[in-house]
């Protein structure tokens, strides 16, 4: 059983969405079977709003699902309506950001390229604050910087998120938040580096060109293979999720090429404890 809610909605919608194409039930019969609206239908199998569970039984009935099949997706619709602990922060995150850091919560399997700044996983609270101060201005900055700090909890659970980091060589150079900041936050990447299940690389200058200039990402894996795995892009006011097989299969390959190309890990440990001598 799934403990993100958001994650549990998304498997509820895929499945609804998935019963009622073996089905061959257009939305329009589907909703007006189920007496709601086409546009509301399609939201609920696109997870954008939730669906209460006697809704689900409903649909379920209509697509002639029955027994501990239909039980089961049920109980994970009630599991949906549960709130994430991310939802109390809800004045400071963005909605599609929520959407985010509940898949994040539930992931098994983290692997992002980023070109600018450290991920938040990895960040410390003043680079984290001198971040948001830079981006978004001062307003509601400790909540959301507390919220950042709640997120990398994921690294530390039971069992952990595997998490596989590429970085630009410019973010070890850029010194964001100041030099003490920066040196601590370098420190603070080296020590993250000797857990298990993280994995820093650089990506040196030395290395040229390569097929993400343009595209930090992060791709989500899940344990349970009902929860197909899903790339998240974002931009300063917006943020959009990737599920079609193919852009997953995309992305994927090419956070390989991108391993391949960074220092390795090793490698990198000692490049970011050189650039930490920056800001000594």
């Amino acid at each position: 059983m799934t403990a993100s809610p958001t994650v549990r909605r998304r498997r509820i919608a895929r499945e609804l969405r998935q019963l009622r194409e073996r089905g061959g039930m257009t939305l329009d019969q589907a909703a007006r079977q189920l007496d709601m609206s086409k546009s509301n239908l399609s939201r609920i199998e696109n997870a954008q709003i939730g669906i209460k569970p006697r809704d689900v039984r409903a649909a379920l009935a209509l697509y002639q699902v029955t027994g501990e099949a239909a039980e089961a997706l049920i109980e994970i619709a009630r599991g949906a309506q549960q709130r994430g602990w991310w939802q109390s922060y809800s004045d400071v995150l963005p909605d599609w950001f929520e959407f985010y850091v509940g898949l994040e919560a539930e992931a098994a399997s983290l692997r992002t390229y980023e070109a600018e700044s450290v991920p938040g996983l990895l960040q410390t609270e003043e680079y984290a604050r001198a971040i948001y101060l830079l981006t978004a201005g001062d307003a509601g900055v400790d909540r959301k910087v507390d919220a950042r700090l709640k997120r990398q909890e994921v690294l530390h659970r039971d069992p952990p998120v595997g998490l596989s980091v590429v970085l630009n060589e410019a973010v070890l150079l850029r010194p964001v938040g100041g030099a003490t900041v920066m040196g601590h936050q370098l420190a603070h990447m080296v020590n993250l580096s000797e857990l298990p299940n993280v994995t820093i690389q650089v990506l040196p200058f030395s290395a040229g060109g390569h097929p993400a200039m343009t595209t930090p990402y992060v791709i989500l894996g899940f344990a349970e293979a009902a929860d197909a795995s899903v790339v998240y892009l974002e931009n300063l006011t917006m943020g959009l999720a990737l599920e079609e097989a193919d852009h997953v299969l995309g992305y994927t390959l090419l956070h390989e090429k991108l391993c391949r190309m960074a220092l390795t890990p090793a490698e990198s440990k000692t490049r970011i404890r050189e650039a930490s001598r920056n800001y000594l």
